[in-house]
């Protein structure tokens, strides 16, 4: 998730993706994403296995930023975001 493009990135994981994007965009949880308004879906990957998932978000949260915002960009070049398209 982004504030904007090039802004201030977010990389969590969740069972319910459309919820938890909601729940960013509605402000409904204290926290990074509600101080830095995270709240513009812009890259995704689904998993079946959680743990295959999680694995991956420690990952790329160890990802320089410029490898993430190429990432993002290969994905979606715009930086539309994707909510909407769940």
């Amino acid at each position: 998730m982004a504030s904007q493009r090039n802004g201030t990135l977010y990389i969590g994981v969740t069972s319910d993706l459309r919820k938890r994007v909601w729940e960013h965009k509605e402000q409904q949880q204290e926290g990074f994403t509600k101080k830095y308004k995270v709240n513009q879906l812009v890259w995704y990957e689904i998993y079946e296995d959680m743990s295959q998932a999680i694995l991956k978000e420690k990952q790329l949260k160890k990802w320089e930023r410029n490898w993430k915002l190429r990432m993002i960009e290969d994905m979606n070049p715009t930086w539309q975001d994707l909510y909407n398209s769940l």
